[in-house]
């Protein structure tokens, strides 16, 4: 999961692909829709690619991502290849694969003199400070020394949230005073975190809208003041998103991708009201390596992004109960 410079990472928790498939076919969306009844007299044509491209649309798979699958199923159509619904399956499934596949890159801690620093930034409500502690859990399980910087504190709940999830796994959490300034205590929490040979320090940041400029400058100092103690960190900005935004995440992907560069996404709450398709779209659209999925409260909800699982869980279940 996080490299192999530490002891051997957690195998993934049996039964996830079965999990994610079933919370993400809730509702109706051509998700849960057999391909079949796309073309009942199995027949496939420009008819049946154009109700498709609309069900990936609404499914926020965006613009461009359902352009790039469409186009590629067109040219399979006009060389034949389309023949029935098993051929459009396998095309769809492949078009799906083609987009997810480049961003599937785990986040890898290579050992190093200083703290690996993991900025954590995304607006409020998507899961960022769960996140932080899920994270924090799996990288203990995977012989990871690790302190947690409460970089949010404009929140005093979000500060004794850390310190919650500080507490539940013995995870020293660097805070101060509510209303401190940001950068000074990810700059305290970098400093404890080098004195005592932390291989990774989460920073938590305040939840912020992608259009509030001062809250995104805030940011960017922090980033600034990281990089004086070590040109190379912050070594991972980690954006969290929820996937049951659609297409007000692809915003916020580009707004935070713009001001800061991401290098990671977290994709949270796959098991709301979310349709899928969002990951294709920041895929097509951004190419930032998508590090985790989230399907739920607990700790196992959450692992590393496999395109693969992803895609079948996408994909219509064909196989016998």
């Amino acid at each position: 999961m996080f490299g192999k410079n530490k002891k051997t990472e957690p195998a993934a928790k049996e039964g996830f692909v079965k999990r994610l498939r079933s919370r993400l076919n809730q509702g109706d969306s051509w998700l849960t829709y057999d391909l079949a009844n796309l073309a009942p007299g199995g027949k496939i044509d420009e008819d049946v690619l154009e109700e498709l491209e609309t069900g990936l649309i609404m499914a926020d798979v965006g613009v461009e991502a359902t352009e790039q699958i469409v186009s590629g199923l067109q040219k399979r159509l006009a060389r034949s290849e389309l023949k029935d619904v098993a051929a459009l399956s396998e095309g769809l499934r492949s078009a799906l694969t083609e987009i997810l596949q480049p961003v599937e890159q785990p986040l890898m801690i290579p050992e190093q003199d200083t703290p690996f620093v993991i900025l954590m930034v995304g607006v409020n409500g998507a899961g960022k400070t769960t996140t932080i502690g899920k994270l924090a859990k799996q990288l203990k399980d995977s012989g990871y020394s690790v302190m947690l910087a409460a970089g949010d504190t404009f929140r005093a709940a979000a500060v004794e949230q850390l310190q919650e999830w500080g507490s539940r796994n013995d995870v020293t959490v660097i805070a101060q005073q509510a209303g401190a300034d940001p950068a000074a205590v990810i700059f305290d929490a970098w400093e404890a975190a080098r004195s005592r040979s932390i291989d990774v320090l989460l920073a938590d940041t305040a939840g912020r809208l992608q259009t509030q400029q001062g809250l995104m400058d805030e940011l960017e100092k922090i980033k600034r003041v990281v990089a004086r103690q070590d040109a190379t960190a912050p070594h991972e900005i980690m954006l969290v998103l929820d996937a049951s935004q659609g297409q007000n995440a692809m915003a916020q992907a580009e707004k935070f991708n713009d001001a800061l560069g991401l290098t990671g996404i977290t994709v949270t709450k796959l098991d709301g009201s979310a349709k899928g398709g969002i990951l294709l779209a920041i895929a097509s659209k951004l190419g930032v390596p998508v590090r985790f999925i989230g399907i739920g409260e607990n700790v196992e909800d959450m692992q590393p992004f496999r395109a693969g699982e992803y895609v079948d869980a996408l994909m219509p279940d064909t196989t016998s109960s």
